[in-house]
């Protein structure tokens, strides 16, 4: 058995998305009030900013975030082992290393999407990482690149990596074009191919394949257990994070933490107090917020009071508050 696979229980059936941009420490720390199961991911560090850059800012989290892995980008396997080492000594639970970004900065930098045709050097890159960390070390991939074969390309490089002993495997189910499309043309325009993913893991049943890319719902998600053994969701998670808010009872036959998503709101004031104390600014604090309530009595009045006030100077706690109580009666959380 690979020593990663003998490592790794952490919940893969159901996780949200490591995006640029917005799975901060505050994106989250406040999806930790609506899910305390699913596994979350930080957004995409580069292993020079983890080794040279100021840790506690880049690295640093609530322990409630918890389960919680660092995704890395890098393609040097000295510097991605320590990077790894770093973020284990910071507490993470996992080591995710991102072969799917396919934004021409990360290109340049040999990292992401375009080490999908350069399967041995990710192997190396794993092997040595997960000889430095004992958490255990995963990768996230397309099913290939421009014009190469998906059905070909994408085993071959599974089983490379795997051979070096990774044995999770999260895979957008879409090409990734690295000339061409820019990074958001490359989340909707290339086809997904879920049913390329589900091949995958029929012919590895011995690997742990987790599907990702343009999953809506929770049932969607929960529809691709039958054939993978877990569903990353992305952008529903911060358009409509109260989705969320039913993840426990699906997959994990847990009580939500909230089953009013006021009761989440209000539960989330003690951490951001926490944070402006630290001088964090209000609007940056509210930013995954404010999706919350979809079709409910007083939504657009709730993103509009975080909106403009939360940037106002001082503004604090009573932003959230006035916000909240626009909300009507309808705001119970499910699984929509």
């Amino acid at each position: 058995m690979p020593q990663e696979q003998a490592l790794n229980n952490l919940p893969h059936q159901f996780s949200v998305a490591p995006m640029m941009d917005w799975t901060d420490r505050h994106c989250r720390a406040f999806h930790r009030q609506l899910t305390r199961h699913a596994l979350l991911y930080t957004e995409m560090l580069t292993a020079g900013a983890v080794i040279h850059g100021d840790r506690d800012r880049l690295l640093g989290y609530s322990d409630a975030e918890h389960p919680v892995a660092l995704q890395l980008g890098g393609s040097e396997p000295q510097d991605m082992a320590e990077a790894a080492r770093i973020g284990e000594a910071f507490g993470y639970d996992e080591i995710n290393i991102n072969v799917g970004c396919p934004s021409d900065r990360v290109q340049s930098g040999r990292f992401g999407a375009c080490l999908m045709a350069e399967p041995e050097t990710v192997a190396s890159v794993f092997a040595a990482m997960q000889k430095a960390v004992r958490i255990p070390v995963t990768v996230k991939c397309r099913i290939g690149i421009d014009d190469s074969n998906p059905e070909t390309g994408l085993d071959d490089f599974v089983d490379r990596v795997a051979d070096a002993g990774c044995g999770t495997f999260i895979v957008h189910a879409r090409k990734a074009w690295l000339k061409g499309l820019s990074p958001k043309e490359n989340r909707d325009i290339p086809p997904l191919d879920y049913d390329r993913v589900h091949r995958l893991k029929a012919r590895r049943p011995d690997l742990t394949i987790v599907i990702n890319g343009g999953i809506e719902t929770l049932e969607d998600a929960k529809a691709h257990l039958a054939h993978v053994d877990g569903a990353m969701l992305g952008r529903a998670a911060f358009r409509h994070p109260g989705i969320l808010a039913g993840v426990d009872p699906l997959f994990f036959d847990a009580q939500a933490p909230a089953t009013d998503l006021r009761e989440a709101v209000r539960a989330h004031l003690p951490y951001v107090e926490a944070m402006l104390a630290k001088g964090t600014r209000l609007s940056t604090i509210v930013k995954p917020m404010t999706g919350l309530f979809q079709s409910v009595p007083g939504a657009r009045r709730w993103r509009q009071i975080l909106t403009v006030e939360s940037v106002r100077s001082g503004a604090g706690i009573e932003v959230i508050e006035r916000a909240v109580a626009a909300i009507g009666d309808s705001a119970e959380a499910d699984a929509a």
